[in-house]
């Protein structure tokens, strides 16, 4: 009861903070539309929220208080489960364009509450499965070939270490200057996500943390809310592109990362891994030196500091070899 009543507070003080700084203008997010080479801008929900708790030292404050913490996503997670958050959906689908025959249930009707629209199954057609290293889901991603470029690209980055990101060292040192791809997946995306490989993978091992936002208004701050954020992670032993380490990492308003995959079984690249629950989020993908290299569209608009936003399914990378 606390939480709540803080969140409230918090949020009148949000709401009073926002008249005062109306004609501030937010930062476009801009991003690469690999289907058709288009430079697009991203809608991002809640911009106005998001400013506030990462940019001003009253928002801070309320981040670092109540909105990293569990109880917050929970109760979000919550109102999505409950059927009254089914009225949402029609305006979702229309705001973001999202096609609907894609989906196994095709009808805005067909889903009793916004969550179980919100990790919707596709139908296999949906989603080609590439030849090579494929995207493991739907998102804007961005592909460093060795992580010491990390730094590069976020004005932070240099406090991101694959030590404090996995919580073991010697773990760390197997990827160590290996390739690495982040993946975001936005609340409108398709939030199931696949192998992008085959072979062997382990359990998931889960690693506690906050539910930071991984909206890029967030991520600008400090690429060290990876190592902050809750996160799971399992290891793929692939024949042709080593041992990928696979991680999902939850979020502001994320309520559960669901694993659906049966542990230490050999997947094909394509199957399905697990999804998010409501929320924006991330998976984290690093593969050991010279195993893997990058499709080039994918490193250059990296380099040009724009995400590239790609489907599940489509190729990523091929073998070193």
């Amino acid at each position: 009861m606390k939480y709540i009543s803080l969140a409230f507070v918090l949020l009148v003080l949000f709401s009073c903070r926002q008249k005062v700084e109306s004609n501030k203008k937010m930062e476009t997010i801009n991003y690469i539309d690999r289907a058709s080479g288009e430079t697009k801008t991203e809608i991002v929900p809640s911009e106005g929220m998001l400013n506030w708790l990462y940019s001003s030292a009253s928002g801070k404050v309320a981040l670092n208080v109540l909105f990293k913490r569990k109880v917050i996503s929970s109760l979000g997670g919550w109102y999505m489960n409950r059927k009254f958050s089914a009225k949402r959906i029609p305006a979702f689908v229309e705001e973001h364009n999202i096609n609907l025959n894609e989906c196994q249930l095709n009808n805005t009707s067909d889903f009793p509450t916004f969550n179980q629209f919100f990790y919707r199954k596709l139908k296999p057609e949906a989603r080609p499965i590439g030849k090579d290293l494929v995207s493991p889901a739907d998102g804007r991603i961005l592909t460093f070939q060795s992580i010491n470029d990390v730094s590069k690209f976020f004005v932070k980055g240099s406090e991101f270490t694959l030590e404090s990101f996995l919580q073991d060292k010697e773990l760390a040192s197997k990827y160590e200057d290996g390739a690495m791809a982040i993946l975001r997946l936005a609340p409108a995306d398709y939030h199931r996500f696949h192998f992008p490989a085959s072979g062997k993978v382990s359990g998931s091992k889960p690693i506690k943390g906050h539910y930071f936002s991984v909206s890029p208004l967030a991520l600008q701050s400090s690429l060290k809310i990876f190592c902050e954020n809750y996160r799971e992670f399992c290891i793929q032993e692939s024949a042709e592109y080593g041992n990928i380490l696979i991680s999902d990492v939850g979020a502001t308003m994320v309520g559960s990362i669901i694993q659906t995959y049966p542990a230490n079984t050999s997947m094909k690249k394509g199957d399905e891994k697990g999804y998010f629950a409501f929320g924006g989020s991330t998976l984290v993908l690093l593969f050991e030196k010279n195993e893997i290299t990058f499709d080039e569209d994918l490193i250059s608009n990296t380099k040009n500091g724009l995400e590239t936003y790609i489907k599940m399914g489509e190729n990523i990378a091929v073998s070193a070899e």
